[in-house]
């Protein structure tokens, strides 16, 4: 059994849960209110970033040159391929690249970012790894029930976003960050299995967070002057 079973058995009923979220089903049904959409464009452009530091402190974490080159590729299509789709979607709303990067994380997502930052920092290249799998993992599995559930995608005007989540480029991408953490878990003792099964799970339930800020369009509970 791949380790990758065994997380989605400790993640699966968090996950149906993001399927039954109404932003999530607003995406697949074209019926998510705008501001909601661009509060999520805004919040994930700047998560992304913090996302990418991931793969590289994993790429320098490597153990190898292959363990590199799958952190790399990680990297590669988060900055060139989701970035620019956000990117584009900014674009239609007449929201500047500069807007997207003077976006101050909400409390949900600077916790969430934190996270993973901490953890990667302190833990081995498979710590790393399991950091990033509930995000890449997560959003494949929407995009697939989303282009299932709403077939007809024609008139939705979050089809690039379901086309994007549910393609192949992403699949083949979240097919790269399953197989690195399989292989880095690979023979370690079941403490440490057990340390990388609760970064998962806990990321999943940041991801849930995550759908929640951005349906109520949430940054932090009081305002601070900056």
């Amino acid at each position: 059994m791949k380790f990758t079973d065994r997380l989605w058995r400790s993640v699966e009923d968090i996950w149906n849960g993001y399927l039954e979220h109404p932003f999530v089903d607003g995406l697949g049904a074209g019926t998510l209110d705008e501001e909601k959409f661009q509060h999520w464009l805004k919040q994930d452009y700047v998560y992304l970033m913090e996302y990418s530091r991931l793969m590289a402190i994993g790429a320098d974490k490597a153990p190898d040159l292959k363990t590199m080159q799958m952190f790399s590729e990680l990297l590669h299509g988060t900055l060139h391929g989701e970035m620019a789709l956000h990117r584009a979607y900014a674009a239609e709303f007449g929201i500047s690249e500069a807007v997207l990067l003077e976006t101050r994380p909400s409390a949900v997502n600077t916790a969430y970012t934190s996270y993973m930052l901490n953890h990667a920092s302190r833990g081995d290249a498979a710590a790393v790894a399991a950091c990033l799998l509930a995000c890449a993992w997560s959003y494949n599995f929407i995009g697939n029930h989303l282009v299932k559930k709403y077939p007809n995608q024609e008139n939705n005007p979050y089809k690039q976003w379901v086309d994007t989540y549910s393609g192949e480029d992403f699949t083949e991408l979240n097919g790269t960050a399953m197989t690195l953490l399989n292989e880095l878990a690979e023979g370690k003792p079941e403490r440490e299995l057990e340390a990388l099964e609760e970064i998962v799970v806990t990321t999943s339930l940041y991801e849930y967070m995550f759908w929640d800020m951005c349906e109520k369009k949430e940054a932090w509970p009081v305002q601070a002057k900056l």
